[in-house]
């Protein structure tokens, strides 16, 4: 009999999207897809277990309804994902479906879990494994032999009262040997049930590469799941699995390349362009970029399908991109959005405030550059900082951490605190800023005409309304 793996979104209080950069509920109403979970599932699946992958946050199953369907399916291993936002909920369910008779183990993945492996396994007597870092094989190996965890690679538990670690499994170097996360999606996921603000409805998001070799102090994905290995596909094999998108899922609208950085490798990412071309796809696809993609590249890139771009212009001050590590200029911003704007491609502008460095001036310097600018679409948000990045190093030896106690991490609607207190301003003064520059960027009579002169197609305007719905229930409180 085969064993069976479910690999399961956990619930929670709200719809957040826990493999997000940010996990938390948007005031966009976005959900992500659980790629990582769904990844493992493809690789579990080809190895021949018995595979599920449910989304109960996606459901909007509760712990009793999660709880039931677990006693009734009875796997051998439970996989799930775990966030610092949601770590204490995320640890009382694993309790709570062990109390309830579940006996087979459980098994955390995740950033938090990756960084705190050792605090998590001590907290939760009932979890029986950590699966740390990039863990697509470390799933399927850790099923193969539960009881001989210390022989599988990248796998923290419990023995005699301790926490063994079996140290970090080496990243996947070749990623044309993970399968179509598509398929997976395609077979255990409703694909409506999922939205990107961004993006047109129903969107897919897919990864081309894993790793980012820059090292932006708060990004949290390549200083502890992905890497700063920067690793690939081969354009052939991840134009095929676009390719079996166009063919096989005729209604998704828009694909979305989830990597870190899509154009890290800019000779790949033109060749990738050339072969949709070659193979005549009518795909719309948008993805995450660095601001400093030439305008050949980009030209490419805008003949070959996409629509937009997601760029972290984070600040509009020099300093505090220096200080954080950026790597990128305010002098290539500008051209970046310039050479955008002449080629049609939308851009959605990500900045962050309370960066190391920040004051009220340097603030004010980043809503300046923002309006110069001019994206289709901005997000300020504050800094948060996450464990195992150096940002969270920074304000923990500062002394500038508002909490330590990660339960404290949401506030009552769902969204990531302010958690930082500077020299200048305190944490909720840093939430007012943020929010008031939303308003001052938003809520102006260019930006009201510019959205609707460029869009004049009525889906677009449609999936425009729909988040902007969103973000205003928020802003008024009205849930």
């Amino acid at each position: 009999m085969k064993k069976r793996i479910l690999f399961l979104n956990l619930p929670y209080l709200f719809k957040i999207s826990r493999a997000s950069r940010w996990p938390e509920k948007t005031k966009s109403r976005t959900l992500y897809y659980p790629y990582w979970l769904a990844y493992a599932a493809g690789v579990a699946e080809s190895r021949g277990f018995e595979v599920s992958l449910v989304d109960a946050v996606a459901r909007g199953w509760d712990d009793r309804r999660t709880i039931q369907h677990v006693l009734e399916w009875k796997p051998d291993l439970i996989v799930g994902e775990a966030t610092t936002p949601t770590i204490h909920y995320d640890l009382a369910f694993v309790t709570s479906l062990k109390k309830a008779g579940y006996r087979g183990r459980c098994c955390l993945t995740g950033t938090h879990v990756t960084v705190l492996y050792e605090t998590v396994l001590m907290d939760c007597p009932d979890l029986d494994y950590v699966a740390v870092g990039e863990y697509d094989e470390t799933i399927a190996d850790l099923a193969a032999a539960p009881d001989h965890a210390d022989e599988v690679p990248g796998i923290a538990f419990r023995h005699n009262g301790e926490v063994r670690f079996t140290g970090r499994r080496p990243y996947i170097g070749n990623l044309d040997t993970l399968p179509f996360v598509s398929r997976v999606y395609q077979k255990y996921l409703n694909c409506s049930d999922y939205f990107y603000a961004l993006a047109r409805h129903p969107m897919i998001q897919i990864f081309s590469s894993r790793g980012c070799p820059y090292r932006c102090h708060f990004c949290q994905y390549p200083q502890t799941m992905g890497g700063h290995r920067y690793r690939v596909r081969s354009p052939g094999n991840f134009v095929d699995e676009l390719a079996f998108i166009t063919e096989h899922m005729p209604e998704i609208r828009e694909i979305f390349i989830e990597d870190d950085t899509f154009s890290v490798d800019r000779k790949r990412v033109d060749r990738i362009c050339d072969l949709i071309c070659e193979r005549k796809l009518d795909i719309v696809w948008s993805c995450n970029v660095r601001a400093d993609v030439p305008f050949d590249t980009l030209k490419k890139m805008k003949k070959a399908g996409c629509r937009l771009l997601v760029v972290g212009y984070e600040s509009g001050n020099q300093t505090v991109l220096d200080n954080i590590e950026k790597g990128i200029t305010l002098a290539q911003s500008r051209a970046f959005a310039e050479n955008t704007k002449k080629l049609g491609l939308k851009v959605f502008g990500c900045f962050m405030i309370g960066l190391e460095g920040e004051t009220m001036d340097t603030i004010e310097d980043t809503f300046r550059f923002a309006k110069e600018t001019d994206a289709d679409m901005v997000f300020f948000q504050q800094a948060v900082p996450f464990p195992g990045t150096v940002f969270y190093e920074f304000c923990r030896s500062n002394r500038m951490l508002k909490t330590d106690d990660f339960s404290r991490w949401m506030n009552s609607r769902g969204q990531l605190d302010c958690l930082v207190n500077y020299s200048g301003f305190s944490a909720g003064e840093i939430e007012k800023i943020r929010d008031r520059l939303m308003s001052r960027y938003y809520f102006s009579f260019h930006y009201f005409l510019k959205t609707f002169i460029k869009n004049p197609n009525v889906a677009e305007i449609k999936r425009i309304f729909r988040a902007a719905v969103g973000y205003l229930r928020f802003r008024l409180k009205w849930e």
